[in-house]
């Protein structure tokens, strides 16, 4: 009797298998000049590191790291809701400066009188009570010494 014969069928491909991803990928680094840029970089590491760390070690370039970390400090303070406040009320008083056309009635300075008057306009108080406040607190935070920022910052003190 005739033996039975195993045959398995293969599945049609629908798309490209993994290999030929990686083939395309790989012809097109070489195209677009990627793997000759690898290529370049790994044989020159040492003296791309050179020029790197030359140009990290300059003044300047530590200050403006440094710079950039206080910055970063400084906003990980503030409420995302207080951020979007000031940031959105910044962007207001911009868009009603850049808007701004004078009135007929204020096209003279107030005088003695229209000065005494705004003294007593309490929507210009509301107004000039925060800017008021806040320019206190910068000025205070001004005279302020600080040694070292981290240890400011985290209340830790730094290693040398």
């Amino acid at each position: 009797m005739a033996q039975r014969i195993d045959y398995d069928v293969k599945p049609t491909p629908i798309g490209p298998t993994a290999r030929d991803e990686l083939d395309r990928l790989l012809e097109t680094l070489h195209e677009r000049g990627a793997l000759r840029l690898a290529n370049d970089l790994v044989g020159a590491n040492d003296r791309v590191f050179k020029v790197l760390i030359d140009g990290l070690s300059k003044e300047g370039s530590l200050n403006a790291i440094q710079n950039l970390s206080i910055l970063g400090m400084a906003l990980s303070r503030i409420p995302p809701s207080e951020f979007y406040k000031v940031v959105f009320a910044l962007k207001g008083a911009c868009h009603a400066v850049g808007q701004y056309k004078p009135s007929d009635k204020h096209d003279e300075a107030p005088g003695v009188t229209g000065a005494y008057k705004m003294l007593h306009d309490d929507d210009l108080w509301g107004a000039l009570m925060p800017i008021i406040e806040g320019l206190k607190t910068f000025a205070s935070q001004l005279d302020t010494e600080v040694d070292k920022p981290i240890t400011a910052f985290s209340g830790k003190p730094s290693a040398n």
